[in-house]
């Protein structure tokens, strides 16, 4: 199933239409706050939510001019076999128009917003709007094998070339096309080569059920599976997706022979392989004894290929891996199986949507479901609009990690979001602790265990603090938690007293709490025997959110008075200098540019 359509709507009038595209596409109405009501989603900023629609892979439909979803998609715009449709509406919706071609059913998407609002599709791709066919895009269940040579065979047809057919074809109607022996449109699962004459479609109807021994080399079972389809003689575009046992849902080998043949891969558990006994071939014993099934790849193939379905290829062995090859009656549309659950630790910044990453967005946007401290995703906005998401209190982040893990554990793509970055004193490291712990020993589930994780970096508080004061850290720095919650206090006291004689610039997170307000005091007395009372502190506030302030104190003047639990506290070098520019005070830390510069000039 693709992603579902958003429908942005930017005034109050184009309300009523998107709620009828939405219906005829099962489509989202997202509204920009104040102008739509009744709208599904509402967004502040148009141009960045629709950018954030197109980075993760929505439809993005606008009822608006051309122009403003161009200039919105237009700095990310890179591949177009991968890119979702984008299609301008006018708001009276007699004009739909595809701006980025046909790509992912852009035209026929148009077609059916069109049949829908009355209005006409201006599509733009020369074969749609002569032969109604786009050739590079074949449908569900179907793939080109060779799309750089689509383009050569249209011209050939628009220049009134023939095609000659050879099977059946994924093409509704193929009655437009005028025959002939100038090109060739091949429908086959066998590996035929194409050429810029000769356009190769396979039926995705192929399943490849692999097993692997733990730590099985990916070439190894890479190689088998060559082996096997070659012995077919079936072509790798044929394959509908690799497909094995959830207990080798992160065993690198199977992971690596789908990404080389760019298809899904699925797994089953032993129960469901366990009746598909009666089919295989070669049932064992002793795979039943160590994993609870008569065979993983004959199994998992079978499975996955469905009632009616027959093996092509029984099971076949190297030293640590099996592979078997069966057929579906048909394409396969539906990848059966579940899949391997995904963590994203999202950071998501100081929470100005501007100072978020794509890829944050993206995986956001992406997530089945989102997790984390109630306020962080509260300062997603409109991004979380619509997602299920799971709030835990500050205090709860054991659980709050525990809890993603396990929910991926089920096969879903979970979102833990984070503030800043999240590596930095952040969640990662918990999510990585427990994934590190034994089951009996606090540690999460084996399904958990077997999930797949990604960091997706943020701007942590000290680079966004750092953006806004000027540049405090252009020399060496560290980072100081003044929480003494999991890190005990003599620690801490240890770290400051060798960042001050170290001379590093230090930028303190957690500096004080409801009940510890006294370390800051302290971290700043032993500063002030290693550095100046004038040394330049900042104190930067509820960063990239509405409430943002920035003050600028000494380490004489510096008060606990002034800071909160929303504070990121910087305190300069003995090199760090403050400037005022136009009425603005900035900080920076000199790197010595100016130094060798003199003693160049001196030495001249």
């Amino acid at each position: 199933m693709g992603a579902r359509p958003a429908i942005v709507c930017l005034t109050g009038s184009g309300v009523e239409l998107a709620a009828r595209i939405a219906s005829a596409i099962d489509g989202e109405v997202h509204g920009i706050s104040g102008r739509t009501q009744g709208a599904d989603v509402l967004f502040d900023d148009a141009m960045a939510h629709m950018a954030g629609l197109f980075l993760a892979g929505r439809p993005l439909i606008g009822l608006c001019a051309a122009g403003i979803l161009i200039r919105a998609v237009s700095p990310f715009l890179a591949d177009k076999t991968s890119e979702p449709p984008v299609i301008a509406i006018s708001e009276t919706g007699l004009q739909v128009i595809p701006l980025l071609g046909g790509h992912h059913g852009a035209n026929l998407l148009a077609g059916t917003i069109s049949d829908a609002v009355g209005g006409s599709a201006i599509v733009s791709t020369a074969g749609d709007a002569a032969f109604g066919i786009a050739l590079d895009e074949p449908g569900p269940g179907w793939v080109l094998q060779n799309p750089q040579d689509a383009k050569p065979v249209m011209a050939a047809l628009l220049a009134g070339g023939g095609a000659k057919v050879e099977g059946r074809l994924p093409f509704a109607d193929l009655s437009p096309l005028p025959d002939g022996d100038d090109v060739r449109l091949v429908a086959t699962e066998k590996p035929v080569a194409g050429d810029d004459a000769t356009l190769v479609y396979h039926p995705q109807n192929i399943c490849l059920g692999v097993g692997a021994s733990r730590n099985c080399p990916p070439q190894e079972l890479i190689d088998l599976a060559e082996a096997a389809l070659d012995e077919a003689g079936i072509a790798p575009g044929a394959l509908a997706g690799v497909f094995s046992i959830d207990l080798k849902m992160d065993e690198r080998a199977v992971t690596a022979i789908a990404d080389h043949f760019g298809v899904p891969v699925r797994f089953f558990s032993a129960a469901e392989l366990e009746r598909q006994t009666p089919n295989l071939q070669n049932p064992s014993e002793l795979v039943f004894s160590e994993v609870g099934c008569h065979g993983v790849s004959e199994g998992a193939a079978l499975a996955a290929a469905g009632e009616g379905s027959a093996l092509v290829v029984a099971k076949r062995k190297s030293a640590m891996a099996t592979v078997a090859v069966a057929r579906a009656p048909a394409p396969i549309t539906q990848i059966r199986g579940k899949r391997r659950g995904r963590l994203d630790i999202v950071g998501i910044g100081p929470g100005d949507a501007g100072m978020r990453t794509p890829d944050a967005t993206r995986a956001v946007h992406a997530a089945d479901e989102l997790v984390g401290y109630s306020l962080y995703i509260d300062l997603l906005g409109p991004l979380a609009a619509k997602k299920s998401a799971k709030a835990f209190p500050l205090g709860d982040e054991e659980a709050r990690c525990r809890y993603a893990l396990e929910r991926a554990g089920e096969g879903d793509r979970i979102a833990l979001v984070c503030s800043g970055d999240p590596g930095i004193y952040a969640m990662a490291a918990l999510v990585f602790e427990l994934l590190d712990r034994d089951t009996d020993n606090g540690g999460v589930s084996n399904a958990a265990k077997r999930v797949h994780v990604n960091v997706v970096p943020g701007v942590s508080a000290m680079q966004s603090a750092a953006a806004r004061l000027g540049a405090p850290l252009g020399h060496d720095f560290c980072a100081i938690s003044l929480s003494d919650l999991l890190t005990p206090r003599s620690a801490i006291l240890e770290r400051l007293e060798a960042a001050a004689a170290g001379d590093f610039v230090i930028s303190f997170y957690n500096p004080v709490s409801r009940t510890r307000r006294d370390l800051l005091e302290i971290a700043r007395q032993i500063l002030l025997r290693h550095r100046p009372a004038t040394t330049p502190v900042a104190l930067a506030v509820n960063l990239g959110r509405p409430e943002e302030v920035i003050r600028h104190r000494t380490l004489e003047t510096l008060s606990v008075d002034d800071v909160d639990m929303l504070t990121t506290v910087v305190v300069g070098s003995t090199q760090t200098r403050s400037i005022d520019l136009g009425g603005t005070t900035h900080v920076y830390t000199p790197r010595g540019y100016a130094k060798r510069i003199d003693q160049e000039k001196g030495a001249a």
